[in-house]
């Protein structure tokens, strides 16, 4: 990535784009009192830099539930056995390529990483353990915990205004 330096202007179409990223170039420009050029401008140098990874519908699971069930949601520690450099990246690059993992995170201390995985019902679940954890020699633990409410789902980061 090349150096990128980002102003107050930079930080508001980031913003507005993580909060919602279907807008029109011309409301985000209307938005931000900026033209609906200089808009395209900056919000396409923001992608050519890496800024903006991609843009993705965020679908909602109470609304989808009638139609294709609840499915389970679950929070899981892992820890290995052997944590060196290597091992840590083969079961991440194995875990992070499974459509169940909807997150992928490498935490310390406790666990060596913390997943969110989705899975139809309870077998599906078992399926899925059966595949990523209890198939895998190195996993020494794995702590499920199973999402009975979601109180909170916030993918936007929090940006701090340049002073």
């Amino acid at each position: 990535m090349k150096d990128i330096e980002l102003d107050k202007v930079d930080m508001r179409l980031l913003d507005a784009l993580q909060r919602d990223a279907s807008q029109t170039n011309q409301k985000l420009a209307a938005d931000l009192h900026i033209s609906p050029p200089t808009c395209l401008r900056r919000v396409q140098r923001l992608r050519a830099a890496g800024l903006i990874e991609r843009e993705v519908a965020i679908l909602s699971p109470d609304k989808l539930a009638p139609l294709i069930g609840h499915g389970l949601q679950a929070v899981v520690e892992i820890s290995l056995d052997r944590q060196d450099s290597e091992s840590l990246t083969a079961f991440e690059t194995r875990i992070a390529s499974d459509d169940a993992v909807q997150q992928c995170y490498r935490v310390s201390p406790g666990p060596d990483f913390v997943l969110i995985v989705a899975a139809r019902d309870m077998p599906d679940y078992l399926a899925l353990q059966q595949r990523l954890f209890t198939s895998d020699a190195n996993v020494r633990n794995v702590k499920a915990y199973f999402s009975v409410k979601r109180a909170k789902f916030e993918p936007a980061m929090p940006l701090s205004r340049p002073a």
